[in-house]
């Protein structure tokens, strides 16, 4: 049975606890002492922060002022190095309290190269520490929340009882990500604790602004398996009580809570912001009565745990603790410059074999290639999960590259996902954290936007913001490409868009067994790819080869010479080898022309050494690509020819591309848009000429 509670009486009590202490046994006199120098060693670090950064220290501060009870209070009732930590910018008080400290939240400010949070890759207050289990967090408002889910899905699939707790602002959820977050662990009653840090403005947008009935508690009522509460959250007791409740009931598999607390902001958004602009002193009075730190003071006072005189030596040596963290942390070493680059991508030694066997098996086309090769990978490795829209049988995906494969392996490891992108992405992120193998689909390329912001900014990024202390090994397969009358929502072509990227790997076979063999490597290998399928290739004869076996991996950046020729030079990928090969095999006959084509099979790491030795050769090239002409991928490669081969070009290299329009449905209509066999022709014959 859900519990949807609102506001506990303390609310009008002047901050006086209705809670009794003798309630909470496991709350002695020591861990109350701690709380409270954790509250102010909070307080402290960002006075000192604020007073650094106006020395010309540091250059950004976001604080945690006024925050301090609801989020100590919070971490008391969960398990450091046991639970799950999504925090957001404004959780130190709540990081403190998992046991970071004082010395190493200095180093995060100051940008050190010991920093355990990002090695001074992020900016200050961008939480992380891999021994804590605080995963790395990143400065979109919202992507933490369905992270959070996928671990805590993890956590399900492996029997723990561990939880995971997120948090942010009231002003973000406004954001998708944490509806569809909720939506998703409330029907599957997965233990995710949503602690809402609600002080009433995001950055100056005042919550009856943002929030329908200004109330994110009531937002939590549509959602069925949800427990909701709403908190006093200057109130140490009452929060605390709430959460260990939320807790106990999530651990025991009775639903995910929301928590609103409700708090003060006693700082401005950051240190970019002046909040005098759009606050009233009488209102920033209000909050100032409202201080959680004066409000533990007392009622520790009032409880015999601590005198004044205790109160005043606390206070004391917590501010010099905080000085001498400050001290050192300046001592302390600046990342080396020549450590800048590393861990965009993964480092680790790849003792993959590759290309082991030659592919020799039964003819098979690409799409029941990628099945085979998912098959194979879920067999061999019990930590690879797959889900999207439709890939459960009987559907088995849209395009049925997943058909049977959860009736052979279980809907617990292939299953599917709410009709919502971001969330098969973000949850996937969530997953891959704590060790398991998401290979996850989004139905089409045409509708991967809306995980545009989990895709660059969470999983791209997730090893280089961390420092190499998280990772992210997510295969995203997403079915491209045009020539099927998809028209201008199902005919897309998105690799220069995520070709941008730093940190994603990118493929686009253009046959079966290349399919196989990438596909599995991606899968083993230990960084995130956008596996992208052509969905006009997955049963054309032309794209149809010997299946490789169980064995047979492809390497990422290592092209195939499709064509041997000593004229000119094209290079192209995708549905677009086919239609070169067509075209190549007519230029020959017609003018006597010999075409060389290159297939370059992966767009990141792309394999400029294969297309330099080949334009070495034959001193001309066309590069042929299915996307628009203007800001296609065929334009980078252009970029990197002129600049690695332009001493060896007897003539300008030319594209061959799709028009800058949309695709239109009409079928002679498409023809037109889409590059055919005879442009590539025409383009050959004029630069044989040149």
């Amino acid at each position: 049975m859900e519990i949807k509670t609102k506001p506990s009486p303390s609310k009008a009590d002047n901050g006086r606890n209705v809670y009794r202490l003798s309630d909470f046994p496991e709350l002695t006199k020591e861990r109350l002492v701690h709380a409270f120098k954790l509250m102010l060693t909070s307080r402290y670090l960002d006075d000192k922060m604020l007073r650094m950064l106006k020395q010309g220290k540091s250059f950004f501060h976001i604080g945690c002022s006024g925050h301090e009870a609801a989020q100590v209070a919070a971490g008391y009732a969960l398990v450091s190095k046991k639970d799950w930590f999504y925090p957001y910018y404004r959780d130190q008080a709540l990081t403190m309290s998992m046991g970071m400290t004082a010395r190493e939240l200095m180093l995060c400010f100051l940008a050190k190269a010991d920093d355990p949070n990002s090695g001074g890759r992020q900016m200050p207050q961008h939480y992380g520490h891999k021994d804590l289990r605080i995963v790395s967090q990143s400065s979109p408002t919202g992507t933490q929340f369905l992270q959070a889910v996928g671990c805590a899905m993890g956590a399900v699939k492996e029997g723990t009882d561990e939880v995971v707790y997120v948090s942010s602002g009231e002003g973000t959820t406004s954001q998708g990500d944490f509806h569809e977050a909720i939506n998703w662990a409330s029907r599957e009653k997965f233990p995710v604790i949503f602690f809402i840090e609600d002080n009433k403005y995001a950055i100056s947008v005042p919550i009856w602004q943002q929030t329908s009935g200004s109330s994110v508690f009531n937002l939590g009522a549509g959602y069925s398996g949800l427990n909701c509460y709403e908190v006093d959250g200057t109130n140490f007791l009452e929060t605390y009580a709430k959460v260990k409740e939320a807790t106990a009931l999530a651990r025991q598999g009775k639903g995910p809570a929301l928590i609103v607390a409700d708090v003060v902001r006693l700082l401005p958004h950051s240190s970019s912001d002046d909040q005098r602009k759009y606050r009233s002193e009488a209102d920033l009075a209000k909050d100032r009565e409202r201080d959680p730190i004066e409000q533990m003071s007392r009622f520790l006072i009032e409880q015999g745990l601590i005198s004044k005189s205790d109160d005043e030596s606390i206070r004391k040596q917590c501010l010099a603790d905080v000085d001498e963290a400050a001290d050192w942390a300046e001592t302390q070493a600046h990342p080396d410059k020549s450590t800048a680059l590393l861990h965009v991508f993964s480092e680790e030694p790849d003792n993959s074999e590759y290309e082991k066997t030659q592919p020799s098996g039964n003819p098979i086309v690409l799409v029941d290639a990628i099945n085979h090769a998912l098959a194979e990978e879920l067999e061999r490795n019990p930590k690879v999960i797959m889900f999207g829209e439709d890939i459960q049988d009987d559907k088995g995906g849209v395009f049925t590259a997943t058909k049977g494969l959860s009736k052979k392996f279980g809907t617990d490891r292939v299953f599917n996902s709410p009709l919502a992108e971001s969330s098969i992405v973000g949850t996937a992120v969530g997953l891959a954290a704590r060790g398991w193998k998401p290979v996850v689909e989004i139905q089409f390329g045409d509708y991967v936007w809306t995980a545009m912001m989990q895709i660059r900014n969470e999983l791209a990024t997730m090893r280089y913001r961390s420092n190499n202390n998280w990772q992210s090994p997510v295969v995203v397969r997403i079915p491209v490409g045009g020539y099927i009358h998809g028209a201008l929502c199902h005919s897309q072509n998105i690799e220069s868009f995520f070709a941008h990227i730093p940190g994603l790997k990118i493929a686009l076979p253009s046959n079966a067994a290349d399919a196989k063999g990438l596909l599995k490597a991606a899968i083993r290998g230990n960084d995130p790819v956008l596996f992208l399928e052509h969905k006009g290739l997955y049963r054309q004869g032309f794209a149809q080869s010997p299946e490789p076996d169980a064995d047979y991996l492809l390497p990422f950046g290592k092209a195939a010479v499709k064509r041997e020729g000593s004229d000119i030079t094209i290079v192209t990928y995708g549905m677009m080898v086919a239609k070169s090969m067509n075209a190549a095999k007519l230029a020959e006959e017609k003018f006597g022309v010999k075409v060389e084509i290159i297939d370059i099979r992966t767009i990141v790491p792309l394999d400029m050494e294969t297309i330099v030795a080949s334009i070495k050769k034959t001193n001309k090239c066309i590069v042929v690509h299915e996307d628009c002409e203007f800001g296609g991928f065929g334009g980078e490669i252009i970029a990197q020819i002129m600049n690695r081969a332009f001493e060896y070009l007897d003539g300008p290299v030319r594209r061959v591309a799709a028009k800058d329009s949309p695709i239109p449905y009409n079928w002679f209509l498409e023809e037109v848009v889409l590059p055919q066999d005879h442009d590539i022709v025409k383009a050959i014959e004029d630069l044989a000429k040149y």
